[in-house]
């Protein structure tokens, strides 16, 4: 398929700027895929879908704080760091996007905090955009931590017209988040609180967790109408025995297995056996899994609504099928669903 076939135009103030009061009181619009037919629901309903013994796989990774503002030194110029992935925790080397790029060249310092508390080094150019810094630190890890956590930000996306707040500390996590890595929250798990995880748990839903970090790939612009010549970024992710054996006892059984968002499902194409059942595995992941696609694992799947000419639209429709996907997304705009990180979800069964 062509890139501009995902192509839609979307008023921007579909694009959610706040999350909701309440996280399961977000729309759920379910669109089933055996009959087309098309609910618009809230997301406390998901209750309804699923029953004893089927499951539910999440990402458990964890947004760390990774826009950083700082200074040059001599000239005192604003620059924006984004952390992207820390190479080395020894020696304290990341990968990192600078804006504006132009004026960070190797061998510059960059100051940060009112009083210089933290310092980085530029030591390599990784792309046009992207360096390879060394925080000069010679305190403990543990009050390194405390000062990235500190000094840095909530990496709301560009499209979120605002500046984060406290409240965005909280609400950009999934309430099960546990391992630290991600610089985008898996957003389709944000509607699940603690209450409705127990009340599903009561009915006999199982959950089963995995792990993928999501980085600023996932939403790089496709720049190639052949989505065939597309390349992903890497991203690592991470399979245990534990949620092998819940997703492989329920396929077995013919029971239900939802994939918790386009993060999760890339974790479970990127791990199957010859069966099709889930296999343990850590590693990079650079699958981009567009139309035609023979899923293995999930035969469900919790999402957002994307941005168009996005890989996640693509996988999207992928697993809905083209025609459908590209109806739902018609009528949320007709019906003024809200679209993007903090936006309503969609349930494709």
């Amino acid at each position: 398929m062509k890139l501009s076939q995902f192509r839609f135009d979307l008023p921007l103030n579909l694009i959610a700027q706040n999350p909701a009061k309440k996280r399961e009181d977000s729309r759920m619009m379910v669109v089933h895929r055996s009959t087309g037919k098309i609910e618009d629901r809230h997301f406390r309903d998901i209750m309804d879908y699923f029953d004893d013994k089927d499951v539910m796989v999440v990402n458990n990774t964890k947004v760390f704080p990774a826009r950083m503002y700082g200074r040059k030194e001599k000239t005192g110029a604003k620059i924006e760091v984004f952390l992207l992935r820390e190479l080395n925790r020894p020696n304290r080397l990341w990968d990192v996007i600078v804006d504006p790029a132009r004026k960070i060249r190797v061998g510059n310092k960059l100051y940060f905090g009112d009083n210089d508390e933290l310092v980085a080094e530029v030591i390599d150019n990784t792309t046009s955009r992207g360096r390879t810094i060394r925080f000069l630190w010679d305190g403990t890890e543990e009050d390194f931590r405390k000062m990235l956590e500190f000094m840095g930000e909530t990496p709301l996306p560009k499209y979120i017209k605002r500046k984060p707040d406290e409240e965005d500390r909280e609400r950009y996590q999934t309430v099960y988040a546990k391992h630290e890595g991600a610089v985008a929250a898996p957003t389709a798990g944000l509607h699940f609180s603690k209450e409705l995880i127990k009340r599903l748990e009561i009915k006999g839903v199982r959950f089963a967790e995995t792990t993928l970090h999501t980085g600023l790939g996932t939403f790089r612009p496709i720049e190639v109408e052949d989505l065939s010549k597309h390349k992903m970024d890497a991203e690592y992710y991470a399979i245990d025995e534990t949620a092998c054996n819940i997703v492989n006892k329920a396929k077995m059984d013919g029971k239900r297995i939802c994939s918790v968002g386009t993060t999760t499902m890339r974790s479970l194409e990127s791990s199957f056996t010859a069966q099709k059942l889930l296999k343990p595995s850590e590693g990079w992941t650079n699958m981009f899994i567009h139309p035609p696609y023979n899923f293995s694992i999930a035969d469900s799947l919790v999402t957002n609504f994307h941005l168009p000419k996005t890989s996640l639209l693509i996988m999207t429709c992928a697993f809905g099928g083209y025609d459908l996907v590209m109806e739902a997304y018609k009528k949320a705009i007709k019906d003024k669903y809200r679209f993007f990180s903090y936006g309503d979800a969609m349930l494709v069964v």
